[in-house]
């Protein structure tokens, strides 16, 4: 017996690289149903081949930004992850209305959605670029999150958990340029890189998933659970990529030209993990961080926390954290892949 065991869960956005994952490892918890919305029908039509409509699983077509479709699908349920959001650094940029419609209001719609259904826990997936954004979608994140924590003051009698999860960059998901850097090697024989002295956070796809169904798991609710991950540097990253495509493929490394492009519109050169303000109000939980609201109720999360030291007082960038080395870089690039997610290098 688990948290999972026996619970109707819903997966908004489901039937993205997180919400497969998601699927995959929930499974094993032995859940009652497991309701996948999402506006990908494809996708959907795929997931149903490998597990079957009926049983265990349900599928929904339907958007974050319609409401009606989305209290619907949460009638019973009693865990909601919302994986639902417009990703693309400069598609969100160039059609910043598009991604508050999904990212901030399709937030909105989830909980209070929950609050009509009475459901236990909502988990919303952020991003660090969510931190002093300097993008458009960096900024629907951010109020998205400051929604989730005001939720748990808002929702009146109803007891459900609001809680968000940050992520860093997961190796291999859809967007992310290592599937990007294999086409690119395939196909014209060259990379595009941004700036080879770019620094990112990276998680594989499985710490991704712990990490946010440990957070529905341990929160008090309205926290900001944040994992600790290591900081990769463009440069490695490029060559690593090129190194193992070219490995696969018996093509010459050598042949393989990186053209640097410059920065695309809202894209920086570092990201921010945490900063210095949330460090204050932050928990050491070993593997990851609890964040806790600063305007709410601080002395029952205090109590929640006794047995948890305190973050160090600092702004956690992937600028100021030595990043892995090219070995430890292809380990964890490896790693990541290794279990075939979409557009992984297997």
């Amino acid at each position: 017996m688990t948290y999972y065991t026996n619970k109707r869960i819903l997966i908004i956005g489901g039937t993205g690289t997180i919400g497969q994952g998601l699927v995959k490892e929930l499974i094993k918890h032995k859940p009652k149903v497991i309701r996948i919305l999402s506006r990908d029908e494809y996708k959907q039509f795929i997931m149903q081949n490998e597990y079957g409509s009926g049983g265990m699983f349900r599928f929904f077509i339907g958007d974050v930004r319609d409401y009606d479709r989305v209290e619907r699908a949460m009638n019973g349920i009693d865990i909601v992850f919302n994986l639902a959001a417009m990703k693309h650094v400069p598609a969100c940029e160039y059609n910043p209305s598009e991604a508050i419609k999904t990212n901030v209001n399709g937030m909105e719609n989830v909980i209070k959605a929950a609050v009509y259904n009475k459901v236990r826990c909502v988990i919303f997936t952020s991003s660090d670029k969510a931190i002093n954004p300097t993008n458009s979608y960096g900024a629907t994140k951010l109020l998205a999150e400051k929604l989730v924590q005001a939720a748990n003051y808002s929702k009146g009698p109803v007891e459900t958990k609001f809680v968000a999860v940050r992520f860093g960059n997961v190796i291999g998901s859809r967007g992310s340029v290592i599937p990007l850097f294999k086409r690119q090697i395939l196909e014209k024989g060259k990379v595009t890189v941004t700036d080879e002295n770019m620094s990112r956070f990276m998680m594989t796809l499985d710490q991704a998933v712990k990490l946010t169904m440990k957070a529905a798991e341990i929160c008090y609710g309205g926290e900001l659970f944040i994992l600790k991950m290591p900081v990769v540097k463009l440069k490695y990253l490029t060559e690593v990529i090129i190194d193992e495509v070219c490995k696969k493929y018996s093509m010459d490394f050598k042949s393989i030209k990186v053209e640097n492009i410059g920065l695309r519109p809202g894209e920086r050169m570092y990201e921010e993990l945490m900063s210095e303000e949330e460090s204050e109000y932050a928990y050491d939980l070993g593997n990851m961080y609890a964040v806790i609201p600063t305007t709410f109720n601080k002395s029952e999360y205090e109590k929640f926390y006794r047995n948890f030291k305190h973050s160090i007082r600092k702004s956690y960038t992937s600028n100021d954290i030595e990043p892995v080395t090219k070995d430890e870089t292809r380990n964890l690039i490896l790693q990541g892949l290794n279990v075939g997610i979409e557009g992984g290098m297997v």
